[in-house]
């Protein structure tokens, strides 16, 4: 075993800072000297260990040394054959899943309320995507996990896919029963990849909804600076042990995306944060859940709100539900989810990770106090006193089922025409457009633009949800296919 009380780029770091190196190397600011303002703001240590690859340091594209250590400390951590430090963020790690185990042509299973991330390598790789459709809680508005049965059918349908993907957990806790995928994707000689950009706790904490590499996937895109305490844009990309995929063939595709000047910051907070919920995980997540669980029950006590946990557990398309999470559902006290997360914003300064038709999210981690909890239930409180009214009719849905008409690289790349959005119904877009965050699109290239999803369109921008994808930055003119 691993001391995992180690973290060996940070130690060479240190080390590096010892040594008075003059620098004639990139960056630029030269540990700061020649950027003073930036020093004062980011300050001294900061800019120390902003530095360029060196043999002391190891190389990201080609690690043999600290970073090499430090990638083998991370894969015993989280139970993997082999972890890579990514610095692009996790849409590099979702994006390196896909082209590492597909080419051109070939077929993945794929949930439609997969991250952007994901489509985009569809569009990159011209990997065609087999849609799984998940199904919706009617009241709550939130897609759910995959179901056993859609996705069997899907393989029995697609014997020749090469994958199946799987987001677990969502963005609001739900999860789909990973174990039985995998064994069901791995009997038809599928490889299955997750999507774990908020799963990085169920790695360290007791009573966690299952893994991917406990549940014997190939491949894991985990965002450890979500709720894992690095820094913005680090993550980890896992391979299973009996994943049966080369390293060295893995590191070439990370190496087609990810740049050739990996940030020292980025690598050593993904050092740093695993040795810390290696060494100290199950404590910290215990933290987390008590944290969550006490401002649902407050919250619930409100009124209007409904903060909801494992009761939604049906097992199959909500097979667990991630306790850290902390959704809560607006309508019923007569404010969408966006309205309510303006409001928490603008009017209390508190900043919530999401707001959208019916839900805002809250995000717990082990840097929450108490007190900050209370003062997010007392500033709900307030919102409901001062502009709660009526409740808001439950949603059919917020997520709506496309249809499909070009796979996502033709549309891309297909003869296009710009036209008003809302005069686009019958056209097939080659574009996205998306509420962010999350970040799952409305609409994505390839898919036909219908009056229902315009009208989602329009009733998202009126709510005040922040919308991206087009190249028209005010969402007003949408690129369709001639």
């Amino acid at each position: 075993m691993a001391d995992q009380n180690r973290a060996p780029i940070y130690e060479a770091l240190c080390r590096y800072n010892d040594m008075r190196v003059v620098p004639f190397d990139v960056p630029g600011h030269k540990h700061g000297k020649g950027n003073p303002e930036l020093t004062d703001f980011l300050g001294q240590t900061c800019m120390n260990v902003d530095v360029n690859s060196m043999k002391p340091l190891d190389n990201l594209c080609h690690p043999v040394s600290v970073i090499r250590e430090a990638e083998e400390l991370a894969a015993e951590a989280f139970g993997a054959g082999l972890a890579f430090f990514m610095v692009n963020g996790t849409t590099s790690s979702v994006q390196s899943m896909i082209l590492s185990v597909c080419h051109e042509g070939d077929k993945i299973i794929i949930p439609r309320n997969v991250h952007r991330s994901a489509i985009n390598a569809l569009i990159i790789s011209g990997v065609n995507p087999v849609y799984v459709n998940p199904g919706v809680d009617r009241k709550l508005g939130i897609p759910l996990g995959m179901s056993m049965a859609d996705v069997k059918q899907a393989i029995e349908e697609n014997p020749d896919a090469k994958a199946v993907f799987v987001n677990n957990p969502t963005y609001y806790g739900i999860c789909s029963d990973l174990s039985k995928i995998v064994r069901l994707a791995h009997k038809h000689n599928m490889k299955v990849l997750v999507d774990e950009a908020h799963g990085t706790h169920l790695y360290f904490g007791e009573k966690m909804p299952v893994n991917a590499m406990a549940a014997g996937a190939d491949m894991a895109a985990v965002s450890m600076h979500k709720t894992g305490g690095s820094l913005t844009q680090s993550s980890f990309l896992l391979v299973g042990k009996n994943a049966g995929l080369s390293e060295g063939y893995v590191r070439a595709v990370i190496n087609l995306t990810q740049t050739t000047s990996g940030s020292y910051l980025l690598l050593s907070s993904l050092d740093i944060a695993r040795k810390y919920y290696a060494t100290k995980g199950r404590d910290l997540c215990a933290q987390v859940v008590r944290s969550a669980e006490y401002a649902r029950v407050e919250i619930n006590k409100i009124g209007g709100y409904y903060a909801y946990s494992s009761e939604l557990i049906n097992g199959n398309s909500i097979f667990s539900f991630d306790k850290t999470k902390l959704s809560i559902y607006t309508r019923e006290m007569g404010l969408t989810g966006i309205e309510v997360y303006d409001k928490l914003r603008d009017n209390f300064d508190i900043q919530m990770e999401l707001g959208d038709i019916g839900n805002v999210l809250a995000i717990i981690s082990p840097g929450d106090k108490w007190k900050d909890l209370e003062r997010l239930v007392s500033a709900l409180a307030e919102i409901k006193r001062r502009y709660g009214h009526e409740s808001i009719a439950p949603l059919d849905h917020e997520y709506i089922n496309p249809s499909i008409v070009l796979s996502p690289k033709e549309a891309f790349y297909g003869e296009q025409e710009r036209v008003p959005i809302m005069e686009s119904a019958g056209r097939v877009s080659c574009e996205f457009v998306m509420c962010y965050p999350p970040g799952i699109p409305i609409i994505a290239p390839g898919e036909l633009l219908t009056p229902e999803i315009l009208e989602n369109i329009d009733f998202s921008k009126k709510r005040g949800c922040f919308m991206t994808g087009t190249e028209d930055m005010n969402i007003e003119y949408i690129k369709v296919i001639k």
